[in-house]
Formats: structure tokens, sequence, C-alpha cells
């Protein structure tokens, strides 16, 4: 993928412009047997003649026993690894790791990080990674950290960032820079950046933080700064696409099981007892169903991907009331997202980060439970309710966690320290990657034959960020398959309509 001259730059960017097509979310690298490569932005691809520099790690001691440290330049990693022998090799992404070559001297680098959106196990490790990364792997010594979010930047509220400050932070929940929702202002987040001088930005947030780190790098793109922007994806809920899974997850998971063996313990000690535990999961039932398959001991898993309906044959109630004349007790775990179509009084409000507020079904569930069986006069109950939620979320990240924060934020040390921005760092099938805050998946596209000039495709390409496709449980899936083994719950597929309930 050769560079461009200038005349090449000015030239394309005029036909991109007349064709109404975004220059920054034309990356895409095309070879042979139908390969595709979406590609992460650089900063020669707007800055000309921008010098390059041997990387700091060559001269390292910590890693010169290391063989092959460096990442080739052609080195990519597949999106989907499970194919047919006939089957084009498909969309690959960039592999994270260091460079031979950087594009800043350390001494030259001004680095921000900024944590926005909820709280998530694993920030604290993720921001402590970060300003060791840089201090220990490239000698950058100039680290600020902006408080409470993107409002932070035009608030001038910072706090300056060293190894020392950052050296036990992991053992603890939060994030030591405080967070909020909300607060983006583009063109006054990029006048800070550009007045602080800063020249790094690392963003940690989920997708509408993440949205806000697009329009960030566009607006730095198109200024041209000498800015490289890179995202590192945080969802509790595990709801960002591409990527195998975000930080905090499995904490979340194993959190959970405290919750669920609470109400295990209290449903198994009267007649007839019920636990109800609500789990986070907004869109997506991830938690939910992980926690489920661990813990063995749910009857009912309610996700936002399958529906269900209360009454009726084959109907919720009537699955609580067979699992407890068979064993006296249940255990029903809930997704925050899940039957929202259900809940009575629908508000539609949005918080400050623009996702919708969602009704308490759990609270909503627990009575309505208890409405039917009193009503039913058949057989008395009693329910148990368990909201956990900010219990997870507040916690520190476990060992496995951990090693994942630290990992994604080395990948992201490395990427902008070579130039690249505009990306997020996040795992794909087991290898660390750089993945474009814009991926394909309504603009016509240019692809770059590798070795050719750009050749501009007839065929419109979908591009669409990545934070605005959600990842989401597919339930006809063998995972949702594993799940509704595990519990011997009905599908609840189909509501009483006189039509036979169907299969997943």
């Amino acid at each position: 993928n050769s560079r461009r001259d200038k005349q090449g730059l000015e030239q394309e960017k005029e036909e991109m412009d007349s064709n109404g097509v975004d220059e920054q979310e034309m990356k895409l690298v095309q070879g042979a047997a139908g390969y595709v490569l979406e590609d992460v932005p650089h900063l020669t691809d707007y800055i000309l003649d921008l010098p390059t520099y041997p990387n700091p790690l060559q001269s390292n001691p910590a890693y010169s026993v290391v063989r092959q440290y460096f990442v080739d330049e052609d080195d990519t990693v597949p999106q989907k690894i499970v194919v047919h022998k006939d089957s084009p090799r498909g969309t690959h992404f960039r592999r994270a790791g260091p460079r031979q070559k950087v594009y800043f001297k350390p001494a030259d680098v001004r680095a921000c990080i900024v944590t926005c959106g909820g709280l998530c196990p694993g920030l604290n490790t993720v921001i402590r990674e970060i300003v060791c990364g840089l201090h220990y792997m490239y000698g950058v010594t100039e680290v600020l950290g902006v408080n409470c979010g993107f409002s932070g930047f035009y608030s001038k509220n910072t706090v300056t960032l060293t190894p020392k400050d950052v050296s036990d932070i992991h053992k603890r929940g939060g994030t030591m820079l405080g967070t909020s929702r909300g607060g983006h202002d583009t063109s006054k987040i990029v006048d800070n950046i550009q007045d602080r001088e800063i020249n790094q930005v690392y963003i940690i947030g989920g997708d509408g933080t993440q949205k806000g780190a697009s329009a960030i790098y566009k607006e730095i793109r198109r200024r041209g700064l000498k800015v490289a922007v890179a995202g590192i994806p945080k969802t509790i809920d595990n709801d960002i696409p591409v990527i195998d899974k975000s930080f905090g997850f499995d904490t979340a998971v194993e959190e959970a099981q405290r919750a669920i063996n609470a109400a295990h313990v209290e449903a198994t000690s009267v007649e007839n007892g019920i636990g109800l535990v609500k789990l986070m999961g907004r869109y997506s039932g991830f938690i939910a169903m992980y926690a489920t398959l661990a813990s063995r001991d749910v009857d009912c898993c309610l996700i936002p991907e399958s529906p269900f309906y209360l009454e009726g044959k084959g109907g919720l109630y009537e699955f609580i009331a067979k699992r407890l004349r068979e064993n006296g007790h249940m255990v029903i775990v809930v997704a925050e997202g899940a039957g929202q179509d259900l809940v009575a009084e629908s508000i539609e409000q949005q918080d400050a980060s623009g996702n919708k507020l969602l009704k308490d079904v759990g609270l909503w569930m627990s009575l309505k439970i208890k409405e039917h069986f009193a009503k039913q006069r058949k057989m008395d109950i009693t329910l148990k309710y368990i909201d956990p939620t900010y219990m997870i979320r507040a916690i520190p990240a476990n060992a496995s966690d951990n090693v994942y924060s630290t990992l994604l934020a080395q990948s992201a040390v490395h990427g902008a320290m070579a130039g690249y921005t505009g990306f997020i760092s996040g795992l794909v099938n087991g290898r660390h990657t750089y993945i474009p805050f814009n991926v394909s998946f309504s603009s016509p596209a240019y692809l770059y034959a590798i070795g050719s000039s750009a050749l501009k495709v007839s065929n419109p390409f979908v591009l669409q960020r990545i934070t605005e496709k959600q990842n989401k449980v597919v339930i006809t899936d063998r995972m949702w398959a594993r799940m509704l083994s595990s519990t011997n719950q009905p599908s609840f597929m189909n509501p009483p309509n006189g039509v036979t309930e169907g299969a997943n």
C-alpha cells in the first residue's frame, strides 16, 4: 500500500468530496482470493513527510530476549476463521503490536487519558498500563489524566500521571479519573487538545464514547494535527461487535455467581421459594447467559434477544408453576433489557449518553409473579428479588480481566507510537488487533489494491461505525441451545395464539 504524493492526495480528496464520500472511511486493502484488509488510518494519510525514529524497545533489556518482537507490517488477523475450502479469505484487521519504526520522539510525546460512561471492572488497570507502557516501554514522561469524562477537556480538569501515581490502582474498582456521561463538544475538546499540545489521546469507554472518539479523530484530521487517537472499548455487557469480548466481562460473570448463589440459597430454604436475579444487559444478554451456564442452579434465563410472554399455555407463569411442583424451588435470571415490551407505561427517555432509559424489569416481574400466584390461590410462594448491578460493576477486575486489560492498553500504546490513529484496540479470534472506528458492514468505497494505485469500486460497500452495530446473543446459535439444555426452560418463542410453540 504505497504512499501517495501530495498532488495525488489532493486529487483523491476532491474526487471523494464530489462523490459525497468521507475520506476517513476509505482505508480498505484488497488482495488475492477475496482478501480484504479493514485498515486503520495513519498519520501519514494526511500529513506528508513525517519523520520516523527507531523504536526504543530495540534497546529495552526486558524485550532483548524476545525473537521477532516487532510485528511485520503485513501481519493481519482474519475476522472469520471457520471457512469452507472454496471460501474467500474475507475481512482482516491489522495485527496489534510494536513496530520497528515509531512516529513520535518519546521526549515530544504528551499523552492524555480519559474515561467515560458507566463503571466497569478493569478501568483502573487500563489507565495504569497505558501510563506504565508509555513510561517503561517508550520513555514517555508526560501523561495527563482528564477528570470526569469528555467535559474535563474543556473545563480544564487534569492530573499528571506517573507510574508511581498509578502503581496500585488496579486493586481498586471504579476509575481514578472519574467519569461522566455526555458532555461531548468536539470543537471544544479538540481546541483543548491543541492548546495543551497533546499529541496522543487514549479514550476508554463504550459505544457512545467511541462515537465521540471517532468525532474527535475526524476533527483532528480535518485540522491536520499530528495527534493519534486510540480507543479502548469498555462495555461490561460485551455488546461491541467484531471483538471477542470486552474487558470486565469475565469479572462480571464471576461476580454474578454470588448473586445467583444467594438467590438459590433463599429459594431452597423455603417451600415454593423463588429467587429472582436481575443482571446487566441493556441490549445484549451475554452476562445473563454465561452466568446461567456457569451456575447450573438457574431454572430460567430471560434476555433481550429472546422474547417471552407471561400468560397462557407455554408462558412463564405456567413454567414457574411446573418447576415449583417438580423441585419445590426455582431461580430466575433476567437481563435488564429483557421484556421491555411487556412492562406497562413505557418511558421513551434517554440518559446523557443517548441510551434508552429502561424500566426495572426485575422489580416489575417480581410484582407480577406475586400477583399472579396470589390470584390463583393454588400455591403460596416466597419470592426474593436481588439486583447486584452496582455491586458487580464497582469491583476490581479479576486476574483474567487484569491480564486482558493490560494487553489492550499496551496494544493501544504500540499503535499510537507507530502513528496509527482512529482505531480501537481489540481481540479478534484470540489475536490483538487494530480495528478502525469505521468498519465495512452506504457510501462508495475505495479499495487500495496491494502494490497498485487507488481503485474506485462501483458496488458500494456499507461502512458503519463499529459502535453503531451491537453484538447480541444469537438465539439460533449453539451457545443459546447449551443454555436452554442447562435450564430445561421452554423457548417462549410463540405466544398463546393457537400456534404450536417453535424450536430455536
